[in-house]
Parts: C-alpha cells; structure tokens; sequence
C-alpha cells in the first residue's frame, strides 16, 4: 500500500520540478510574447501567459472572479484525483501511474495560478495557418494521463 503513495508523491513531484524549472526558464529568457523558432513552421518556443482555463476558457472575465474559480476547480480536481488513487486496486501500476500524472500536472498549474495569477505557456505546435493554443508540461502530464486513463477504460483494464 505504501508503494502505491510514494508512485504518486514521486511522480507527481518530478512533474511539478520539471514543470516549474522550465516555466522559470522561459520567463528568465524569454520576454512575454517572445517568440524563439526551434522548428521553422512548426514548433516554437513562445512565452505566453493564460489567464483563462483549457483553450483561454474565462479569459475574459475579471481576475478575482478567474482566480477564485480556477482555484477551486483546481483544489477539487486534485481532491476527486486522490480520492480515485486511493481506490486503486492493488496490481494496476499504469492506472495509478496517470492518475499521478494527471495530479501532478494540477498541481503544476495549480502553483501558477497562487503564483501569478494565471499560467505560464511556451510549447507553441503549428502547421502554416492551423495552430494549436500554447501549453506547458503540467498541460502535457494532464493529456497524457487522461489519455492513458480513456485507453485503459477502451481497454477495460480498470
């Protein structure tokens, strides 16, 4: 049982290192807005701040109202997230694995919203006209998790 907490606290906790280390590096480096081509017509460095949720969601709404909200969504999320850890049947390393993952991501995120108010995005993917909204690492732990959760539901593996 013990082993299964200390998947969680590990890897949510290199989630967050690596999460916080690089948006450090991007707004040590990178003026807001800048935007640094690491693969022409394709992938950018790009230092932007989302005041809103997934895809600006509330951007627009005045800030203590985006605060408030994004910081109890965030606070449930990682309350429901733990409680479906600790339901995790002993013998499914995958499941608790991105259940972490999405936890960590969270709480990345989390981190930004108590620090600045908004997040920190910089992995800017695009091919000629079409664009994909910037994100972070706490954004990618987030897909990856959940899309490691859909494929093991399809699965029927929890």
């Amino acid at each position: 049982m013990k082993r299964k907490y200390t998947t969680l606290l590990v890897l949510a906790a290199i989630i967050v290192l690596v999460d916080q280390i690089t948006k450090e590096i991007v707004t040590h480096t990178l003026s807001l807005h800048e935007n640094l081509e690491v693969i022409p017509g394709f992938f950018s460095l790009t230092h932007i701040r989302n005041t809103g949720g997934a895809f600006g969601l509330f951007a627009g709404k005045a800030t203590w109202v985006r605060t408030l909200f994004f910081l109890a969504v965030s606070l449930l999320a990682l309350g429901i997230i733990f409680s479906l850890y600790t339901k995790i049947a002993p013998g499914k390393p995958l499941v608790a694995a991105a259940l972490a993952m999405v936890f960590g991501g969270a709480l990345g995120n989390l981190i930004d919203r108590f620090r600045f108010g908004e997040v920190v995005d910089f992995l800017d993917f695009h091919i000629g006209a079409a664009h994909w909204p910037a994100f972070n690492v706490a954004d990618s732990a987030i897909s990856v998790g959940v899309g490691v959760l859909c494929f093991l539901v399809l699965l029927k593996k929890i």
